[in-house]
C-alpha cells in the first residue's frame, strides 16, 4: 500500500508570517495536531504543532526552572527558548527540518517514521511542492476500513494448515527454540510442547491464529525456561 492511496490531499497550511493566535485558532477549529508552514511555491518550510504551542506566556504554561539552573545554562538555549515561548509568527516556532515522504513512499515506511521520530503525521511531498499529509489516523482508517470488509473464505484442508503454520513457525527466528508439536482438526489448531517464556507462547498462539483457515487455537504448551531443556 502506497501513501497516495490513503493521504489526505485538502491540507490546511499557514505562511511563516501566520501570526501564532491564528495557527492555534486553526488547530482548534479544524481538531489538528499539526500543520505545515509553507512558501508562496507551496514547498513545505517547517511545521507547527501543538507542542510548539504548549509552553506560552500568554497560557502561563512557560517552562519553570531554578534561578541558579540559568546560571549554568548557555545563553543561546536561552535566548532560543524566549524566541519560541514568545514568538509572534509561525516562522519562529515552527520544527525543521521537516520529515516528509514522496506519493509513492510504502505506508509501512511511514509507519516507521512514525516511530522513529516521535511524529504523528509528514508532509507528502512531490516535485518539491506539498501535495498532502498523511497521518497517524489515516492507517488506523485504512486498517478499520479493511477489517470491515467481509473476508474471502476458502476450504482449507486440515493438512495444508499444519504445513503452512509449520512454515511460518521455522521464519520466525523468535520460534526457533520452541519445542512445539501442532494438530489440526477440522480448522481448531492445538499447540503442544515448551516454550522459552510468556511472550513467545503468546506469539506462536497469534502466529497460528492468522493462518488461513483456522478455525481457533488450543493452547497447551508450557513455559519451561530455555535452560531447563537445553
Amino acid at each position: 500500500m502506497r501513501v497516495r492511496e490513503i493521504m489526505t490531499k485538502r491540507v490546511h497550511t499557514v505562511a511563516g508570517h501566520t501570526p501564532i493566535t491564528a495557527v492555534a485558532k486553526l488547530l482548534a477549529k479544524r481538531h489538528i495536531s499539526a500543520v505545515p508552514v509553507v512558501d508562496k511555491r507551496r514547498r513545505v518550510i517547517g511545521v507547527v504543532s501543538e507542542s510548539d504551542l504548549l509552553h506560552r506566556a500568554e497560557t502561563g504554561t512557560l517552562s519553570r526552572r531554578a534561578w541558579w539552573l540559568e546560571l549554568f545554562t548557555e545563553p543561546a538555549s536561552l535566548a532560543r527558548e524566549f524566541a519560541r515561548t514568545h514568538a509572534v509568527h509561525a516562522r519562529d516556532v515552527m520544527s525543521t527540518p521537516v520529515v516528509s515522504v514522496a506519493p509513492g513512499t510504502d505506508v509501512a515506511e511511514v509507519a516507521d517514521l512514525f516511530d522513529k521520530h516521535g511524529i504523528n503525521r509528514v508532509p507528502v511531498v512531490a516535485d518539491g511542492r506539498l501535495v498532502g499529509i498523511v497521518s497517524r489516523a489515516d492507517i488506523v482508517q485504512e486498517f478499520a476500513k479493511r477489517a470491515a470488509q467481509p473476508a474471502r473464505r476458502k476450504k482449507t484442508s486440515d493438512a495444508s494448515i499444519r504445513v503452512a503454520l509449520s512454515r511460518a513457525l521455522k521464519a520466525k527466528g523468535w520460534a526457533r527454540d520452541a519445542y512445539v508439536n501442532v494438530v489440526v482438526d477440522k480448522g481448531v489448531v492445538e499447540l503442544s510442547g515448551a516454550v522459552a517464556n510468556a511472550e513467545q507462547r503468546r506469539a506462536l498462539r497469534i502466529l497460528a491464529e492468522a493462518v488461513p483457515g483456522v478455525r481457533s487455537v488450543k493452547d497447551r504448551t508450557s513455559v519451561i525456561p530455555m535452560a531447563s531443556y537445553v
